[in-house]
């Protein structure tokens, strides 16, 4: 099972300090799964133009052909002026229509204030429904106060975190199972 971890944001280390406890959480409980973490901070990306995605060179091209190649992909966002920052959209940009199809997609959202709960439900999840994911319902929402140091001190967020990799991870062998009983039925 090939896991991508997408930090999707350029700036500050909250995303990207909870997207390593992610990998850290799937290196120790699915020892087996191939896992990349993917920090937009550390690609240079330009914004979409249209193209395929399998036309982009350099970092782009391998960012996007990296999550094309993926089985899960866990979306870490920041929240930004009470959205997603605008790298995060840009790689849903570069990306094909249905470039999830088949895929299982979770998310975890780092924000400042808990007035911004509801931007997985507004703006994420409806960008990755189009895109044609199976969504794990439940995310993990981590603000300011759970962080010191560049560490999160709050147990119960790391308890939804390990939840939430495992939740991905069953609904992702669990859809396998299901798509193989289904291609069985067809006989060639």
């Amino acid at each position: 099972m090939k896991i991508v971890g997408l930090s999707g944001s350029k700036v500050g280390s909250k995303t990207r300090t909870a997207m390593n406890y992610v990998v850290q959480t799937l290196s120790e409980k699915y020892p087996d799964t191939d896992v990349t973490l993917i920090d937009l901070a550390e690609y240079d990306i330009p914004f979409s133009d249209g193209r395929n995605y399998l036309e982009y060179e350099g970092d782009a091209g391998y960012v996007t052909k990296t999550m094309m190649e993926a089985d899960v992909i866990i979306i870490g966002t920041p929240v930004f002026q009470a959205s997603i920052p605008a790298t995060l959209k840009n790689i849903f940009d570069l990306l094909p229509e249905q470039a999830f199809l088949n895929k299982v997609v979770s998310m975890l959202v780092t924000a400042g204030s808990p007035k911004h709960y509801l931007i997985a439900e507004q703006q994420l999840k409806p960008i990755i429904t189009y895109m044609k994911a199976q969504i794990v319902q439940s995310y993990v929402f981590i603000e300011e106060k759970d962080f010191y140091l560049k560490e999160i001190i709050n147990d119960d967020v790391l308890f939804r975190i390990g939840r939430l990799v495992e939740d991905t991870v069953v609904l992702k062998n669990t859809f396998s199972e299901i798509r193989k009983a289904k291609e069985a039925e067809y006989g060639f």
